[in-house]
């Protein structure tokens, strides 16, 4: 992901979550590497970005941070496929633990991430807002 990616990122993440993040935020993964990975997912035929995914390494944890496909391109294994990819990539530089946190009635990534192999770890009271609700945490050991 590059800074001249933000205007497409941006427009995924509006359309992807209720509270979504500032483009400052975005900007500051793009200016945290090699601690920060902020990868888009881009469209071969149509030279396009339909999707992200941002994580972090230090050592061997890895947190993913954000990750979300353009709903047009949404059911289609596009997210399935990155979110191994990344797995595969991080597992090779070292990782032992992948985490993130999801919401409860984010059933499609909840499916995703379970079909994966994530697991529950816990739960984190009144982390999201707009609407309020909890996180589950949920981790992969590499």
């Amino acid at each position: 992901m590059e800074v001249e990616d933000l205007p497409s990122v941006l427009a995924i993440e509006s359309q992807s979550f209720p509270n979504p993040w500032h483009e400052s935020t975005f900007r500051g993964e793009i200016q945290h590497r090699p601690i920060s990975f902020p990868l888009a997912v881009v469209h071969s035929r149509l030279n396009k970005v339909i999707g992200y995914i941002i994580f972090w390494q230090v050592g061997e944890d890895v947190q993913v941070n954000n990750i979300a496909i353009h709903p047009d391109f949404r059911r289609l294994g596009i997210g399935e496929a990155v979110l191994k990819q990344v797995i595969e990539l991080v597992r090779w530089r070292g990782a032992r633990l992948v985490t993130l946190e999801v919401r409860p009635s984010n059933t499609a990534a909840l499916s995703l991430y379970r079909k994966l192999g994530f697991k529950m770890m816990g739960v984190r009271k009144g982390y999201y807002t707009n609407p309020p609700e909890d996180a589950f945490v949920l981790s992969l050991h590499l």
